[in-house]
């Protein structure tokens, strides 16, 4: 599959570039693309929640009634989760929700999301780009050329820069990430994925292994 390559001012440079079928032109796996998300979104999750328990509760161990002759339930503690004040029971306790799953398993689910992209012609393969300064208004201006200032987007490049990232980051429909940090979950969120052409080389590294 071939796509050209655009500038930053969205015009055709003339060039085009062979995307690898190995890694844009798989047959998607559903459940892979499943299991990936799922871990993703799992991975996020603090498990920082926590409610006090009877053991935990303060306030009066006493035997509250007798025993027997009530006519009711026998009860033992004020701090019984059946009493209003009382400890929470089976309440949530922190906890990892983070879970593995195998390497080549995550390729495939990765390998799936992108040829999703490229089926749907929904990725965008653009010149190596910096800014002299960080600057949301330079960004800003490369998605209105890209015609993405109002669509949800994904920029993957092939090292850190900081210009880049610090320029998009105040802009909630657009990320820019690494090549090594791209993920089955940001790929299919986004409506269009933006690649510049110094990360294909590397995409195509991590991903077939």
């Amino acid at each position: 599959m071939k796509v050209s390559v655009l500038d930053i001012t969205g015009k055709d440079t003339g060039r085009k570039v062979e995307l690898s079928k190995e890694v844009y032109g798989v047959e998607p796996n559903d459940h892979a693309i499943y299991l990936d998300v799922k871990q993703y979104l799992a991975n996020q999750r603090q498990g920082t929640h926590k409610a006090k328990e009877r053991a935990e509760i303060a306030g009066s161990t006493r035997k509250i009634k007798k025993q027997k002759g009530t006519g009711t339930a026998r009860a033992g503690s004020i701090k019984s989760g059946v009493f209003r004040g009382g400890g929470r029971m089976f309440g949530p306790r922190p906890r990892s929700y983070s879970f593995k799953l195998n390497k080549n398993l995550k390729r495939l689910a990765r390998k799936s999301a992108l040829s999703i992209q490229a089926n749907d012609k929904n990725l965008v393969v653009v010149e190596d780009f910096d800014f002299e300064n960080p600057k949301t208004k330079n960004f800003v201006d490369v998605l209105k050329a890209l015609e993405l200032d109002s669509r949800k987007s994904l920029f993957v490049l092939s090292s850190e820069n900081t210009n880049v990232y610090l320029s998009s980051r105040n802009l909630k429909k657009s990320k820019v990430i690494k090549a090594s940090e791209i993920n089955t979950y940001g790929v299919l969120n986004a409506n269009k994925v933006v690649i510049t052409e110094g990360s294909l080389e590397e995409i195509n590294t991590i991903l077939t292994k």
